[in-house]
């Protein structure tokens, strides 16, 4: 296997990744280079690690390595050089039935201090499933997390294994945005502040509610609610031009949504919208209504998008303050053109991969790293190619 450094990851690799490499299992792989077209011109695509089933996440940790994670239950470390750590011990065990399983993972703001992560899966109850989110301590030195903790817990009918959400962003004050999904089979409970089920909540990294959250102090609403009306949100981002936060989830057939988030704010799942059930008939009673948001953008048909980052890098200049987000059935990486809160262009990419991309990351390479959703799942780095 190739070890040949790869731009700023490799550059940062520090004395805990030589640590860490104690227990690497040399799974990763470099594949050769696949060009494609692009409005910034040529893009090289390089597989920078294979060997993953279903990656679903990547967090990057600041010192050349990622945490990767696995729907079936397992999060890893990768290397500077592309190579995987046996399963981290202590992982919570997981329901990885449907769509459910190990999720969303990412590094604390205070990282380099604290060695915290967070990161949120499905759980098994009794009757069914539902989201949880846990905080533990990365020990890469002993291939573990310590301490780790459920801090919350989704409430609301269960899930039979469909639609969890369970992506994060982490505010400038420290505070967790968390998405939920609507559990499928319960899509009018989005409507109701009584629950969680399709709602993007706000706490504290502790799990407690933030005394400033929309619905504290209500009676009858959860106090960890920041948005509602919500289905299956797979793509979370904060706009570090404006600070705002943007949200993209799944419609049925057809009605995906790109959704600028205000607080306390509905934004209309199942009663607007702008698809139709998989059976064809009419879901919605239209699509707009007094006291419901608009989304920035909506595709019919679906792509069923996933991951989602803004671009702030230097190799790609031309796409400065873009919204990169991953598309499953679409298997393509998609770029949004944003203006304010209006999605003003879109650009279809890596469309001759033909495959389903379940996460898009800015590295701090700034380089753009993907996960692709297989049974032989990979991490790729897409950069400029070489001139």
């Amino acid at each position: 296997m190739m070890k040949t450094p790869v731009g700023l990851v490799t550059a940062a690799l520090s004395a805990a990744t030589l640590l860490a490499g104690t227990f690497l299992l040399v799974t990763g792989t470099r594949g050769q280079n696949t060009s494609f077209q692009s409005s910034a011109g040529q893009l090289d695509v390089q597989t920078f690690a294979s060997g993953l089933v279903h990656p679903w996440a990547l967090a990057f940790l600041g010192d050349g390595r990622m945490l990767v994670t696995e729907r079936p239950g397992r999060m890893r470390i990768v290397s500077a050089e592309g190579q995987l750590s046996p399963p981290l011990k202590n992982v919570p065990e997981v329901w990885a039935s449907g769509q459910g399983g190990l999720l969303d993972v990412i590094a604390d703001r205070d990282f380099a201090q604290n060695r915290t992560v967070f990161f949120c899966y499905s759980e098994r109850t009794s009757g069914g499933g539902r989201t949880a989110v846990a905080r533990a301590r990365l020990n890469d030195g002993a291939g573990r997390l310590d301490e780790t903790k459920v801090i919350f817990r989704q409430d609301g009918p269960l899930s039979s294994g469909n639609h969890y959400g369970c992506r994060f962003a982490q505010g400038a004050d420290g505070n967790l945005f968390v998405t939920l999904g609507d559990h499928y089979s319960y899509r009018d409970e989005a409507q109701s502040l009584s629950n969680h089920l399709g709602k993007l909540i706000r706490i504290a990294p502790d799990g407690a509610a933030p005394p400033d959250n929309p619905f504290v102090g209500r009676d009858g609403a959860k106090p960890e609610i920041w948005s509602y009306g919500h289905r299956n949100q797979q793509g979370l981002a904060i706009n570090p031009g404006t600070g705002e936060l943007w949200e993209i989830e799944h419609g049925p057939r057809g009605g995906d949504e790109v959704n600028v988030i205000a607080k306390g704010k509905n934004y209309g799942w199942p009663v607007i919208g702008f698809g139709i059930d998989y059976s064809g008939t009419k879901i919605h009673e239209a699509t707009a209504r007094d006291g419901m948001e608009q989304p920035a953008k909506y595709w019919v048909p679906s792509i069923a998008p996933s991951g989602a980052t803004f671009y702030t890098g230097k190799l790609f200049p031309k796409w400065n303050g873009s919204l990169f987000t991953g598309a499953l059935s679409g298997r393509m990486l998609v770029r949004l053109t944003v203006n304010g809160h209006a999605v003003t262009a879109e650009e279809r990419l890596l469309q001759n991969l033909h495959e389903r991309i379940r996460d898009v990351r800015q590295g701090p390479d700034g380089a753009l790293w993907l996960l692709t959703d297989n049974s032989a799942g990979r991490i790729l780095r897409v950069t400029p190619a070489a001139k």
